[in-house]
């Protein structure tokens, strides 16, 4: 390999890039657990999860001695709130569609968003966005049409949870300005411990030493991945890195190949492709400016 070609692989390969990878891996590894945990119920693995954040990031609150409970505490409820939903709704369809069906609808989350910021941050997307939604969609329609294993009422909650997690990062967006990262990641687990934590004591389901294990997994898994993935958006344009997200989509479909026997119909991968494809494109496309309060 001669000097010029390592250089561009240095170039594609670059720090940013490297950090992003390595998150999706650990979001694959958290797919894989949830999914393996088939006697669990969601409710009870978000609490799991939440309440491993919960520790960590109050942890690294404590010793850079930032005060834990924030500024705009209304938006950081809400923000709680969103995501705590988003995420139980998400972990149910994994544990029952294909893993990679699953994943793929939760990747309508940045259409979403683009779409709630009209609204909620005053942000409006710029028309080719709205093409790339209807390709997102088609996508989606593929998904529900062509493959027998996945029905609507599952398709539906996929949305749902989609939804939920682009309400949840335009509440991110609003406290930019009044509230430090890891306030905001706190405020997450922080909302979710005692509202599923309620739920989980009334329909507890005790886990095995080895699901126990697992459950623990999981919190770490994701703690480990959000911290690669804020390095990966702090070390470059989230446009150069933002696009190693969809490695996710592989991951899904090679470990429900392998681990789980899931087999997805062609026009159902036609459609998984379709999603990525418009979603790609579409975090490409830089937001217009704040809209004219008029124009609400």
């Amino acid at each position: 390999m001669n000097s010029g070609s390592r250089y561009q692989l240095g170039e594609l390969i670059s720090p940013g890039v490297r950090y992003m990878f390595l998150a999706t891996v650990f979001f694959a590894l958290m797919n894989v657990g949830v999914k393996w945990l088939d006697r669990i119920p969601a409710h009870e693995i978000v609490f799991f999860r939440a309440l491993v954040s919960l520790i960590v990031v109050w942890v690294m609150l404590y010793r850079k001695r930032i005060s834990p409970w924030g500024n705009n505490k209304p938006i950081l409820l809400l923000r709680g709130i969103a995501g705590t939903v988003a995420l139980t709704i998400y972990f149910w369809t994994v544990g029952e569609m294909p893993l990679a069906t699953a994943v793929t609808l939760q990747y309508m989350s940045p259409i979403f968003t683009a779409i709630l910021a009209i609204w909620l941050v005053r942000e409006s997307p710029r028309p080719v966005v709205w093409l790339f939604f209807v390709i997102a969609f088609a996508g989606v329609v593929l998904i529900k049409g062509f493959d027998p294993s996945v029905t609507l009422l599952e398709v539906s909650l996929g949305l749902a949870a989609a939804l939920g997690s682009g309400f949840a990062y335009n509440f991110v967006r609003m406290l930019k300005d009044t509230d430090d990262p890891l306030v905001v990641v706190f405020y997450f687990p922080l909302v979710t411990v005692p509202t599923i934590g309620v739920y989980t004591i009334f329909n507890w389901v005790t886990p095995t030493w080895t699901e126990f294990v697992i459950l623990i997994a999981i919190g770490v898994s994701v703690t480990i991945a959000q911290i690669f993935m804020t390095m990966g958006y702090q070390a470059e344009a989230a446009s150069r890195v933002a696009i190693v997200n969809y490695f996710g989509v592989i991951f899904a479909i090679l470990f429900g190949w392998l681990l789980f026997n899931e087999s997805i119909p062609p026009l159902g991968l036609v459609g998984i492709l379709l999603i990525v494809l418009a979603v790609g494109l579409a975090s490409r496309v830089k937001a217009r400016n704040k809209l004219e309060p008029s124009k609400v």
